[in-house]
């Protein structure tokens, strides 16, 4: 695709589309130990014992071989405790941290990038902060354990409302709100979808994902030690990610930081997010995050940003601070994607963030074809169709479907999702008017002049004010 010393490296279509080895393997014991949480661990049957078995012959050459074999003969026999679902979540985590392993030095293989190791893991982490609120751990750690037992099809309101005195317990405790914010969005869902007998369709790996992840936390030290470092140097953005839902957003800016005083260059991330009511949707979205952090501003002005000191996790997430940073001269994202993107390397993943859908790997592509047919838009690489996700780009930017399908370059993610990979789109190059013209996702991050974008904006504006005058009411009576 991209001539090796372009920078961009040279995309390899053929190894995105080949089978990776036991791949498939891994995700059926995956999918078999899931549907035994369908109808629940208290009085499993031959298949959901099956399933469960299964679990802990797929780890047997593994440090957990012993423990798993013991939780997998309890569960099978309705007899597992806590100690056993949490040693079945952890061989479940491990396998699906072994597919997003293969999934990510696959897609390393295919850009020509460095791949992931203790070079490219940044600072060194340090001790984790001691634990605190044990008992609430243990609390939630019980709520998820009578889920797996009565299973999603035993799920009932008074079930599913044993979670909400925990959450209530956890929210007003730093350390816990992470828990707490998982723990209620779960149980959130597992509300709306009571009585669990009645569902025409149960979400098996969204729940088991879900309930797996909820319980490893549950583990003391499970969370992380957060920042672990600093890193100085200037951050060249490549493209803004946004997910919106109904009541909150969050936009990521992916880029690459040009450490100070030379040395490889890195991928990080920086997030920022904020509550939100239904009605701001669109480019109303940047009115609620541009005041959390200024590197909107930078994006949306095509510029690069100058970090001093700035806290960064092991996983290369920066715990952005406006203080310090400042925005910089001019950056083009298809320059650094061209520049630098293949020599980038990447902070290792912690083990509990190691799954596929976690997966999202800056890519350059170029010189490719569209093909827009029944199953969607997709690229021509080296022969291969590589579908564009399309469905990921947020409304709140000018980046369309069609500035996609004409254009000639793209800088996106790469993800990974229902046995294929997809590419996100987060900015392209196109031709108007026999000009090469880029188009951004986050274009409109720091304001716009487009005429959509400000109707938006106004729009989110006026019910922002609404909102704010009626919460002033009720305080006020």
């Amino acid at each position: 695709m991209v001539p090796p010393d372009a920078g961009g490296g040279l995309m390899r279509g053929d190894l995105l589309s080949d089978p990776v080895e036991g791949l498939d393997e891994a995700l059926a014991v995956v999918d078999a130990f899931d549907e035994a949480l369908v109808a629940g661990l208290l009085r499993p049957g031959p298949a959901q014992a099956a399933g469960v078995s299964g679990l802990a012959g797929a780890v047997a050459g593994t440090p957990l071989a012993a423990r798993v074999a013991e939780a997998a003969e309890k569960a099978a026999a309705g007899t597992g405790g806590e100690d056993h679902f949490v040693a079945l979540a952890a061989a479940r985590n491990a396998l699906l941290g072994s597919v997003h392993d293969a999934l990510v030095q696959r897609i390393d293989e295919s850009v020509g990038r460095p791949g992931t190791g203790e070079e490219a893991a940044g600072p060194e982490p340090v001790a984790a902060a001691p634990e605190e609120a044990a008992n609430l751990l243990a609390a939630a750690r019980s709520w998820l354990c009578d889920l797996a037992r009565g299973g999603w099809r035993g799920l009932d309101h008074e079930l599913v409302a044993g979670a909400a005195p925990v959450v209530a317990a956890m929210l007003p405790e730093p350390g816990m709100r992470r828990r707490a914010a998982l723990l209620d969005g779960f149980a959130a869902e597992l509300a709306a979808s009571c009585p669990g007998a009645t569902l025409e369709r149960v979400p098996v790996r969204r729940w088991a994902d879900l309930w797996s992840r909820a319980l490893l936390l549950t583990v003391p030290g499970s969370a992380g030690a957060g920042a672990v470092g600093t890193v100085t140097g200037r951050l060249l953005p490549l493209g803004v990610d946004v997910q919106e839902h109904a009541t909150a957003v969050q936009a990521q800016v992916h880029a690459v930081l040009e450490p100070a005083g030379g040395g490889a260059p890195r991928l990080v991330r920086a997030s920022v997010s904020a509550p939100k009511p239904d009605t701001v949707v669109g480019a109303g979205l940047w009115q609620l995050l541009r005041p959390r952090m200024s590197l909107l501003g930078a994006v949306g002005e095509g510029r690069s940003a100058e970090v001093e000191a700035m806290p960064v996790t092991a996983e290369g997430d920066l715990l952005w601070d406006d203080a310090l940073a400042r925005t910089g001269e001019s950056a083009d994202a298809f320059a650094t994607a061209r520049v630098m993107l293949s020599a980038a390397t990447a902070a290792r993943v912690e083990p509990l963030d190691r799954h596929p859908v976690r997966i999202a790997v800056p890519v350059l592509l170029e010189g490719y074809a569209a093909r827009d047919g029944e199953d969607g838009l997709a690229f021509e690489v080296a022969g291969r169709l590589l579908a564009v996700d399309t469905d990921r780009m947020p409304a709140a930017g000018p980046l369309t479907p069609e500035a996609v399908a004409a254009s000639h370059a793209c800088v996106g993610l790469l993800r990974w999702d229902a046995g294929e990979f997809l590419l996100q789109p987060l900015a392209v190059e196109t031709t108007v008017r026999k000009k090469t013209v880029a188009v951004h996702a986050g274009a409109w991050a720091g304001g716009t002049s487009d005429k959509a974008g400000v109707r938006a904006e106004k729009a989110a504006t006026d019910a922002v004010a609404v909102l704010r005058e009626r919460a002033g009411r009720l305080l006020r009576t």
